[in-house]
């Protein structure tokens, strides 16, 4: 059986695994969006406000799983 203790760090272990998937669509979201900036860089004002827009949503995510882990551990 777990300690109470253990079971905290196996909880906030779970819930950092958001930030794979953060990580991971942050490498994605900058990828595309330099992609489409190189081939078409009139373009590059008009794209830059919906990629901080996906910046931020895909950042706070991050943020949101770091507090809960963070709430988690320290409670």
């Amino acid at each position: 059986m777990l300690s109470t203790e253990a079971a905290r760090f196996l909880a906030a272990a779970i819930a950092v695994i958001a930030l794979y998937g953060v990580g991971t669509s942050m490498g994605n979201l900058f990828s595309t969006w330099l992609d489409a900036i190189a081939r078409n860089p009139e373009a590059a004002d008009k794209m830059r406000p919906t990629g901080m827009l996906g910046f931020a949503l895909t950042e706070s995510i991050g943020l949101f799983a770091l507090l809960i882990a963070l709430l988690i551990l320290f409670k």
